[in-house]
């Protein structure tokens, strides 16, 4: 295998940097992949102070708390902390101190961070992320699974960790075409024409279950098993009738619809009007900010205090790498094609996806934490977790517990 030398030319878009890199390929590799720093231009960080700064408050109906959305007193709390206090460049260079490439896979720019795991045989792992979340959900995490003797775990368990941004999120390429995501595609190409890895696992949870879920089904000879932490897992084709269904399922879709009613406005908007949405909030960084944080306090197990799972600095550089990659309206053009092509890769009926699989059900998920049986209709479940707390950011919130499980599950498949 040959290896060469190229220099990388500094690169530019929407409100972020590459920096100028000596890389080193192999010549044999399908994927151009080259390393890539987070660098966020100090304009763009001085134009955000000056729209905090001009925030125009709403107003807000007396002693509405949540009840109405995002609360005024909170949100005024947090963007002055934001405008004040909080540190970008720290965060950016907790961010860094990862290993950061871009990978050119089928003319779209993909970021992703590469970790090698400190052990004997590690094992190759992609994480995926969520909406509205990105890459940084997982920062945590990371040394857990790559190091995990020096957290107290077995250096046999340790992984190589890689962990992208899904097209449109963060620091890879905006997608600006119809159609569906195709992220597990993307993945695939990666993972073994870009990396080199024969075999190797996947996790997600949100949208990156989903895309691990496709992993599993269409790339089965090379995925050795999927480990979703959310509930958005496959649904079977078709749904089966009621007179077939437990008690648990009939619970579960009946919460499903009161859940959707209740709390799904915000998907039916982003399936249906993202880009009329898209202009208050790339405008905004009060409305960016409201619209993510709102979303971090209802899908968590906080009882109302969003604090109490994450801290302002944990929030706010969530928000902030949405607003300087300007990737709010690239990431919920996700949901528009969702709902207008609802199932692109429906399961045949009766199929299941065959490789060994793995669900852990955070509290925090609340209506929508889906019963085994039903799940066991489309995946072969080798392992089921019922966690004791966490919610839908589970590995920002819970990083222990999600390692341990995800170390606990690829153990039996080494």
């Amino acid at each position: 295998m040959k290896e060469q030398a190229c220099h990388c030319q500094p690169a530019q878009q929407h409100g972020w940097s590459a920096v100028t890199v000596i890389r080193v390929r192999r010549e044999d590799s399908k994927v151009d992949i080259k390393p890539f720093k987070v660098q966020v231009p100090q304009a763009v960080l001085d134009d955000l102070q000056e729209r905090l700064a001009r925030t125009r408050w709403p107003d807000e109906v007396e002693g509405a708390q949540w009840d109405y959305g995002a609360n005024l007193a909170y949100m005024k709390e947090l963007l002055e902390y934001w405008r004040t206090s909080f540190d970008w460049r720290a965060q950016e260079r907790a961010i860094n101190a990862f290993a950061h490439f871009r990978a050119e896979i089928d003319g779209w720019g993909i970021h992703f961070i590469h970790e090698r795991g400190k052990g004997p045989h590690p094992m190759p792992l992609i994480i995926t992320h969520g909406w509205p979340s990105s890459f940084f959900e997982m920062l945590k995490i990371i040394p857990l699974l790559t190091d995990p003797a020096s957290h107290g775990g077995d250096p046999a368990d340790a992984f190589d960790v890689i962990v992208p941004s899904l097209p449109g999120f963060g620091f890879s390429d905006r997608r600006t075409r119809r159609g569906p995501l195709r992220a597990h595609e993307a993945w695939a190409k990666l993972m073994t024409d870009g990396l080199g890895y024969r075999r190797f696992a996947a996790q997600g949870g949100d949208i990156g279950a989903g895309v691990t879920s496709s992993l599993g089904r269409f790339y089965s000879e090379q995925v050795i098993g999927i480990h979703i932490s959310s509930v958005d897992l496959v649904w079977p084709t078709p749904i089966p009738d009621a007179t077939v269904l437990s008690e648990a399922e009939k619970d579960y879709l009946e919460r499903v619809t009161r859940w959707e009613k209740e709390e799904g406005g915000y998907s039916h908007i982003q399936g249906t009007r993202p880009q009329t949405l898209a202009y208050g909030l790339n405008d905004s960084p009060a409305g960016l900010a409201a619209w993510i944080v709102e979303k971090w306090r209802a899908w968590s197990d906080c009882d109302g205090d969003v604090e109490r799972c994450f801290s302002k600095d944990e929030l706010l550089t969530t928000v902030t790498i949405y607003w300087v990659t300007g990737t709010i309206n690239s990431s919920i053009r996700a949901y528009y094609e969702s709902q207008h092509d609802p199932n692109p890769y429906p399961l045949k009926l009766g199929e299941r996806i065959e490789v060994p699989t793995a669900v852990a059900m955070f509290p925090g998920e609340k209506d929508l934490i889906v019963p085994r049986e039903w799940a066991e209709r489309c995946y072969d479940v080798r392992r089921w977790t019922e966690m004791p707390r966490g919610g839908h950011f589970a590995a920002m919130q819970e990083p222990e517990l999600l390692a341990q499980d995800i170390r606990g599950f690829f153990r039996m498949l080494r």
